[in-house]
């Protein structure tokens, strides 16, 4: 195959065939076709896009290019939940342990954070001996015993997938639909699915900036994946402001368990709440949306679901006994600072992106790949649109590092938020 007479059609904006994809993504996993001339067929897709057989064809290739994960037969079915990320959502860590709670099997291949977008294996990792990096028997065996898994892909799981993503960061065309399209589903469909829900954001912090580039993004995942065998569904959530009241690897954990304990921020349990009852409809297991909701929070609120959690701690490395210690301290991080309002109102607008980037350069995320992430810093008690303040209040809280990174940040979270009288 010629790849430069394939950069060349599409730039002409010819249809590509599928088998020449295919043989394109198998020559450059093979290391055949050298990263610069991927990247000028990266280039040449964010500007001309992918028609629905292309995406497809891409997307089964990228999916083919390693190994799959097999599991044994079971009545319990095997689904799982992608969020397009964002700032503070957490909801695949209370998710999972409700799931298998529910009667389903969760295999659920997570990511890491990059930019302002968390990541739920960086989450996951600031517990005392988490294991992410799991071989596919043992993932499958943590699956089968304890119904849900939380890990990052295999060394041979849709390899195709790091290498093009990688080269897409560079090259700034992470932001291409079918791009991302085919980067979320052929690590879903790697998992042998029977349903997937979705969990598409929109607004200032997230991927899509409007609903409607959303709903495109979203549209064509469900209808993509509903093709290859997977019943999928989609649900838009706003990430103009961020989802609870924490933001940052071990913050997120420790709201993750509030949620699990009945605890949790409104918005948090509506959504994880909202993911299970999709999935209970999308299999059948309810009739109804009201029977589904109902069914999915009564579960959430029996206490299952964190006795679940800790078990599939415990089944990934996790010593019971750090993590719990490390749960009952009041904060972690050694410096810790309020922002106080400087005047009496109501909270109008908290601005997920720039909570976001002062999360990220506090040490919680990363500019690049190879960044080093700070477990312990980030923000909690943010004050979320609709409360009342008085001045003198706190608008957030600040964990840190150092007192000048502490200083900084509260000084930058300021214009995150925006008061009404």
């Amino acid at each position: 195959m010629n790849f430069l007479s394939l950069i060349e059609s599409k730039r002409s904006g010819l249809t590509l065939p599928a088998r020449q994809l295919q043989a394109a993504v198998a020559e450059f996993v093979a290391g055949t076709i050298p990263d610069y001339q991927m990247s000028a067929f990266l280039m040449a897709v964010y500007f001309r896009g992918l028609n629905e057989e292309e995406t497809r064809a891409l997307t089964l290739a990228m999916r083919d290019s390693g190994e799959v994960l097999r599991f044994d037969e079971d009545p319990r079915p095997l689904v799982d939940k992608h969020s397009t990320g964002g700032v503070g959502d957490k909801v695949s860590l209370p998710l999972a342990p409700l799931l298998a709670c529910l009667g389903f099997r969760v295999p659920m291949i997570s990511g890491r954070g990059l930019g302002i977008t968390g990541g739920t294996l960086d989450k996951l990792e600031s517990i005392p001996g988490f294991k992410t990096q799991l071989p596919a028997e043992r993932i499958a065996q943590i699956v089968r015993e304890t119904g849900c898994v939380i890990c990052g892909q295999t060394e041979r799981m849709v390899p195709a997938d790091k290498k093009l993503y990688a080269l897409r960061d560079v090259t700034g065309t992470v932001p291409s639909i079918p791009l991302i399209v085919a980067s979320i589903l052929s690590k879903k469909l790697a998992e042998g699915l029977e349903a997937l829900v979705l969990d598409v954001k929109f607004g200032c912090a997230a991927f899509m900036q409007t609903r409607d580039e959303a709903e495109q993004l979203a549209s064509a995942m469900v209808k993509l994946g509903g093709e290859c065998g997977v019943n999928t569904r989609a649900i838009l959530s706003d990430m103009n402001v961020p989802l609870g009241q924490a933001a940052g690897n071990w913050l997120e954990v420790r709201e993750s368990v509030s949620c699990l304990e009945g605890r949790g921020p409104d918005d948090l349990r509506r959504l994880v709440i909202e993911c299970a009852a999709s999935l209970l409809l999308q299999t059948r297991q309810c009739s109804d949306e009201a029977q589904a909701r109902e069914r999915a929070g009564a579960c959430l609120d029996s206490g299952e679901p964190l006795r679940k959690w800790e078990d599939m701690l415990a089944a990934q490395g996790v010593a019971m006994d750090q993590y719990r210690e490390k749960l009952a301290r009041p904060q972690t991080a050694p410096v810790v600072r309020e922002l106080a309002a400087d005047r009496g109102g109501v909270v109008q607008g908290c601005d997920a992106r720039l909570v976001g980037e002062v999360v990220r350069d506090l040490g919680a995320g990363r500019l690049t790949k190879e960044s080093m992430i700070q477990p312990e810093v980030g923000v909690d008690q943010l004050a979320k649109p609709g409360t009342p303040i008085r001045r003198g209040d706190p608008l957030v809280r600040v964990h840190a590092m150092t007192a000048e990174q502490a200083v900084a940040a509260t000084q930058a979270l300021a214009a995150a938020f925006r008061l009404a009288d």
